[in-house]
């Protein structure tokens, strides 16, 4: 049994381009295939501000080369405001095409665009980046997690040594406190070593 064929979504697309007529064409494929322009803009304007205004779902940016200001821009949106970017450039070479994704390009196509394919392209920059930040919620999920128990241990180490209790009563004892105040056993356990740390 083949799978159902996937729901077409239209998006709000960003576009950042400093040729106009390269913009209009970009902007005629994209609204001919039922997406919906958020905003235009050049190279040389404040990317991040821009996709904090407009919140799209995916940008578009079409250069010759990226240079060193698109790429620091691009590291400031996949920092604070990430979302799917599809980088179309006219040639590049392999450190760039690395520097790019590092930054957080979600697929990078040389050779220009062509509008013939440009919702395939959309939709592999779409399921790459869906992959990266299942990723990176599940590197941070582990970072947490030996964060707690790493917390929990001091924690219960702190009550053994003030208290006197054992291992296990240091425990119940750190548990009941983060069920009392409704928080994470790892939360209550940087409490617990904070108030520790100011006494």
């Amino acid at each position: 049994m083949s799978a159902p064929p996937p729901v077409f979504r239209p998006l709000r697309v960003m576009l950042v381009d400093d040729h106009p007529e390269r913009l209009a064409l970009l902007d005629a494929a994209l609204t001919a295939a039922g997406h919906r322009i958020a905003a235009s803009l050049g190279t040389h304007e404040p990317l991040l501000a821009a996709v904090q205004r407009h919140r799209p779902d995916i940008v578009l940016i079409d250069v010759d080369a990226p240079n060193r200001d698109t790429l620091e821009s691009l590291g400031q949106v996949k920092r604070d405001q990430p979302c799917p970017v599809v980088m179309f450039a006219a040639y590049s070479d392999a450190n760039t095409i690395r520097q790019a994704i590092h930054a957080g390009v979600s697929a990078y196509v040389v050779d220009g665009l062509s509008a013939n394919r440009i919702q395939s392209v959309i939709d592999v920059a779409i399921a790459r980046f869906g992959e990266f930040r299942a990723l990176q919620q599940e590197l941070d999920d582990t970072r947490l997690k030996l964060a707690d128990r790493r917390d929990v241990d001091k924690a219960k180490g702190l009550l053994m040594q003030r208290r006197g209790l054992d291992e296990a009563a240091a425990y119940a004892m750190l548990r009941r406190m983060a069920m009392s105040r409704n928080l994470r056993l790892g939360d209550a356990a940087r409490a617990l070593i904070s108030a520790a740390e100011l006494l």
